[in-house]
């Protein structure tokens, strides 16, 4: 079996012959768009590489169902694509009911089929389809998202959310699925904040966010006697001066250590201690959890965390205003869980979140090591991904 791959406009598609549908696909709407517009070849979210290497093939076929233990209902589903996490790699596959059209999705378990189950994606390909391209469209500001280039803050936040979440609703009869809500749901926050254009940062926060988000009360603010010589980042020592950060969010602790002390000043009663390199220009702000500091560069302002078990300094954000919008994030998505249920998909909630956070910070969600004792793991997306740890849910 094989695939026709041609282009429309500047997109690749995937088109099947009326040959090659037979027998797998009977629904014949699902037959008239594989065989016309065809699947997108390209895209963040799903991709269709499955399809054009190999063509239509059951699950029954891609497991070869060791002792006949596949659901019943899996069993004929046709396999056409994935869904696509962060780095590129495949995720949960994507999944054509040929006999109605419609799109599900399914992780592969082949050693243990009884446990493969699947989960709602799209009533049918157009929509699929459609549904893609928007999200697409609104990661890059482009399409029906274009007029969203430059506009930030929690209105454009807002705005761009319920537009996008009109759009699913409209295809699905109003039962979005999980993975459409989340990126209707999630995905806009990046919206909240601009490049660093007056903060000399890597973001512009909108004014009073943080007090507006974790209550005035809960911010900490820093004066001049809190700073020590070794912070010299005078965007940074502008930043805990004018705007703070909160005493608390989830995995973050402020330090109320006053002045703040470097590392090697917090650590000076226990002299065994291993330290990191620059230790006397590294100071403590607080901590993580798993007894894991969280620490600023004096000079240039990056953020890091110092993982005391391990003797590991890693990259946590990029600087300070990118460790702020990260506390908001996960703030924000507490009181859109209790809202939205967005728990209810935890896996792909986990990968959006670190999609949002990585689309204004990329250090925070890049694994390129950067510092001596790096090892490529990173702080965020690990505990989005740690269910068991329940950080993400309200």
């Amino acid at each position: 079996m094989s695939t026709t791959s041609s282009t429309t406009g500047s997109t690749p598609v995937i088109t099947l012959s009326e040959a090659e549908l037979d027998p797998y696909v009977t629904h014949a709407p699902s037959r008239r768009w594989l065989s016309g517009p065809g699947l997108p070849d390209v895209g963040a979210l799903v991709t269709f590489e499955a399809l054009r290497a190999d063509g239509l093939r059951t699950v029954a076929d891609s497991t070869g169902d060791p002792g006949h233990r596949l659901p019943d209902d899996l069993r004929d589903q046709l396999v056409i694509g994935g869904l696509l996490g962060l780095a590129g790699a495949g995720t949960e596959s994507v999944l054509l009911d040929g006999a109605t059209g419609e799109i599900t999705t399914t992780y592969f378990f082949h050693d243990r089929p009884d446990l493969m189950d699947r989960r709602p994606l799209a009533p049918s390909l157009e929509k699929l389809v459609r549904f893609a391209t928007a999200a697409d469209e609104l990661a890059a500001l482009r399409g029906q998202f274009a007029a969203y280039a430059g506009r930030f803050g929690p209105e454009a936040v807002a705005e761009a959310s319920g537009q996008l979440l009109a759009l699913y609703e409209s295809g699905a009869d109003g039962e979005v699925p999980p993975f459409w809500r989340l990126a209707a749901v999630i995905r806009p926050l990046a919206l909240v904040a601009g490049p660093g254009t007056r903060s000399g940062l890597a973001l512009d926060l909108p004014p009073r966010l943080l007090d507006e988000e974790f209550d005035i009360g809960a911010i900490v603010r820093f004066e001049e006697v809190d700073f020590p010589a070794a912070l010299s980042h005078e965007p940074t020592r502008r930043f805990l001066r004018e705007t703070g950060l909160p005493e608390e969010c989830v995995w973050f602790s402020l330090g109320m250590d006053v002045p703040l002390p470097t590392l090697a000043e917090h650590w000076a009663d226990e002299p065994d201690t291993r330290l990191p390199e620059g230790a006397d220009r590294l100071i403590r702000l607080g901590h993580l959890v798993e007894d894991t500091s969280l620490v600023l560069d004096g000079t240039t302002g990056a953020v890091l965390a110092w993982s005391e078990a391990e003797a590991r300094l890693r990259p946590l954000n990029a600087d300070i205003s990118t460790l702020a919008f990260t506390l908001w994030l996960v703030h924000r998505e507490h009181t859109l869980d209790a809202e939205h249920e967005l728990t209810e998909a935890y896996d792909q909630l986990a990968d959006t979140m670190t999609r949002t956070l990585a689309a204004l910070d990329p250090v925070a969600c890049d694994p390129t090591p950067r510092t001596p004792t790096d090892d490529g793991w990173r702080y965020w997306p690990g505990m989005f991904e740690d269910e068991a740890g329940g950080g993400l849910y309200a």
